[in-house]
């Protein structure tokens, strides 16, 4: 059974700071600190994949319909995938909570 976070030292860390526990991302949603979040203009997509190729968190996900959108659940709000996109698709808007 796993410590609580406040009863690890640095004498528990694995060498190399490896992860251990592989998959465990999906339990921490790490889409509540963004600040812009991507909209995506389905009328100028090509449904080329280059934003779900280069999301560094996959918070990208192609739809039934083949179009992408965003799991703003993980979307950090980075704009990698608006500065890659080729038709310029995917705009980036100002987050409010």
């Amino acid at each position: 059974m796993a410590k609580p976070m406040d009863e690890y030292t640095w004498k528990d860390l694995t060498v190399g700071n490896v992860v251990d526990e592989p998959g465990n991302s999906v339990d921490y949603k790490t889409g509540d600190w963004k600040s812009q979040r991507p909209i995506f203009d389905e009328s100028k997509c090509i449904q080329c994949a280059v934003c779900w190729n280069f999301c560094p968190d996959m918070a990208i996900y192609r739809k039934k319909d083949r179009f992408f959108a965003a799991n703003l659940e993980y979307c950090k709000g980075c704009g990698i995938c608006a500065q890659e996109c080729p038709t310029g698709c995917i705009s980036m808007e100002e987050e409010v909570s």
